[in-house]
């Protein structure tokens, strides 16, 4: 299999050398970026990046409008730094469709761990897989949904998220189960990630939003 292709962007040199020695002991292929116009630049010329980990406060363009700028083109998945814990930046980033959100400073290990953790899913995903349910059509392989024949856009945790609730229809999710499944790894995070990306996903998915119902104190259920 090819070496996965991962692109960091922060201007802090230190910081991007650190990021870089870690994945590339790990066998990722890095390439470095100073600015999000940089990053842009570099993410529509490759075109084959996996993965991006981006720093929020940067010059030139910031992580906000490279991430927004790159998702005009692209659902590849998107790790974003910041210097700060702040809960309304990790709404924001979100609502913008970053897929994971890790406050500096940051173990290198825990980030590379995050890493595997979204590839792995990707690689046990049954790439033969079509799932079918209530007019609900999820293609695996191509990464793609489809309510009554219109395909929806989803970001890479939506497309995941809806796949789990369609696995697991019928079943009650607590939230914490929903973060260990979808994000797979023990997320020590609260419940307004998990509703966040709920309320996204059920207002792309329109009145089949309505097949995610919520269960008061403990999570969420997919009923056909």
């Amino acid at each position: 299999m090819d070496k996965r292709k991962i692109l960091v962007v922060d201007d802090e040199a230190r910081m991007r050398k650190l990021v870089n020695d870690f994945l590339t002991k790990n066998h990722y292929i890095v390439i470095e970026a100073e600015n999000g116009e940089k990053a842009v630049d570099i993410f529509l010329e490759e075109k084959d990046i996996d993965l991006i980990i981006l720093d929020v406060m940067m010059p030139v363009m910031d992580g906000w409008e490279a991430c927004r700028e790159i998702r005009r083109y692209s659902k590849v998945p998107i790790i974003m730094l910041t210097a700060k814990s702040d809960e309304n930046d990790e709404l924001k980033g979100f609502q913008l469709g970053v897929d994971e959100y890790i406050s500096k400073p940051f173990s290198p290990k825990i980030l590379v761990a995050r890493v595997e953790a979204i590839f792995r899913r990707t690689m046990n995903e049954d790439e033969s897989e079509v799932l079918e349910v209530n007019g609900i059509v999820i293609d695996m392989p191509a990464h793609e949904v489809r309510i009554n024949g219109s395909v929806i856009e989803l970001s890479y945790k939506e497309f995941e998220l809806l796949v789990y609730f369609v696995k697991n229809a019928g079943i009650a999710l607590s939230r914490e189960k929903i973060l260990n499944n979808v994000w797979n790894y023990d997320y020590f995070g609260d419940a307004r990630t998990i509703d966040t990306h709920v309320k996204k996903l059920r207002s792309k998915m329109g009145e089949k939003g309505d097949c995610i119902k919520t269960i008061w104190g403990m999570g969420y259920k997919f009923e056909v």
